[in-house]
């Protein structure tokens, strides 16, 4: 029972940690620092979307049913690790970059 607690715990100061720029961070190799870059010269410019579109194209991308461009294998790869908290909190700081 101590570890399970000990583990939840951890788990949410990883959460709290966590923030939108920081989760971005991974996602700048394709769709750049402010995020106007077209991954692999494919996708669309991501910076200033509205953040339901965002969260729902992501939550797709995840659970494998969203291949928009191509690109869901790649994208699955990359926010499957992401929880729905994670998913909100990129989503929103993507929203929020200039367009």
């Amino acid at each position: 029972m101590k570890k399970i607690t000990l583990i939840a715990l951890l788990g949410s100061c990883t959460l709290l940690l966590a923030d939108g720029a920081s989760l971005f961070v991974k996602c700048t190799a394709c769709h750049g620092k402010d995020g106007k870059t077209k991954a692999l010269g494919k996708s669309g410019i991501i910076a200033g979307q509205e953040v339901d579109e965002l969260i729902e194209d992501l939550t797709g991308y995840k659970a494998g049913t969203f291949d928009q461009y191509g690109m869901g294998g790649t994208m699955k790869m990359q926010i499957g690790p992401y929880s729905k908290e994670e998913i909100k909190m990129v989503a929103e700081y993507i929203s929020k970059l200039p367009k």
